[in-house]
């Protein structure tokens, strides 16, 4: 039986890698699934891969009537609400450039990241959990980020803004557990999409030698987390953030260096 029979979710970020794998996966599951974008033209590829358990909606996160229209058209469309995965994120190189140190980071960098990556998610936590609490519950997945549970030399805005989303996961988990929604983050390491390989090669050649696995993360292997919070099966699990890095924070990572690859054969993503 498939896991998400009778569900519909929303899945921002829609559009991109990560959004269209998951987006796939919760409809393999048997969920109908809302793929909501800024760029509607790829929402509506990775909504037509689903059949007719797709739906293409455009949507800004940093704009809140788009999102309050995005959940009200889904409910519209499919007649409930059961599964949010909270997924933009401001990603574009531009933006991601000026995203460097405290003294050196314009504010309106500061502002546009937070009003995205998170003030976006807390409003559609907010319209989606009023019509999940109506049908008896729901469950939300954010995506958080390494980043958000460690410090680094550059990009602290997106830093701050996923840490932020870590704990805004916690609080909605005690808020709103009682009447039947559950709320954890997942935070991925580096995941290999075509908008990483054309943007940050250089990482994925860096992480390739830091991870114990043999190969980097790919889209379904998010998707596939993702199903899993969305499904029954994590029924007792709320308020957590999961760690999918390929146990890159496992171990002092020199030591990874020097031991993993003795033969000085490197893993390839």
């Amino acid at each position: 039986m498939k896991r998400l029979e009778g569900k519909v979710a929303i899945v921002t970020g829609g559009g991109g890698g990560i959004g269209s794998a998951t987006a796939l996966r919760l409809a393999n599951e048997g969920a109908k699934v809302v793929c909501a974008d800024i760029n509607l033209q790829a929402a509506e590829r990775a909504a037509a891969a689903l059949g007719g358990n797709g739906l293409a909606v455009w949507f800004d996160a940093a704009d809140a009537a788009s999102i309050g229209a995005m959940v009200d058209q889904t409910v519209q469309h499919f007649g409930r609400l059961d599964i949010l995965h909270n997924n933009t994120a401001i990603t574009d190189p531009e933006t991601h450039g000026q995203d460097l140190s405290l003294l050196d980071i314009p504010l309106e960098v500061w502002r546009k990241t937070l009003d995205v990556n998170l003030t976006g998610y807390m409003l559609s936590c907010r319209f989606a959990i009023a019509h999940m609490i109506k049908t008896g519950g729901g469950s939300i997945i954010n995506t958080a980020s390494g980043s958000g549970l460690r410090g680094d030399r550059v990009r602290i805005a997106y830093g701050t803004s996923k840490a932020a989303v870590i704990n805004m996961t916690r609080y909605i988990a005690a808020q709103y557990g009682r009447e039947g929604v559950r709320c954890n983050a997942i935070a991925p390491g580096v995941i290999v999409t075509p908008a990483m390989r054309a943007t940050a090669p250089d990482i994925l050649a860096i992480a390739r030698h830091y991870v114990l696995t043999p190969r980097l993360g790919t889209p379904e292997d998010i998707a596939a987390l993702t199903a899993f919070l969305a499904s029954d099966e994590s029924g007792y699990i709320t308020g957590e953030c999961i760690e999918i890095n390929g146990g890159k924070n496992s171990c002092q990572p020199h030591y990874a260096e020097a031991n993993l690859h003795p033969t000085g054969k490197e893993s390839t993503p």
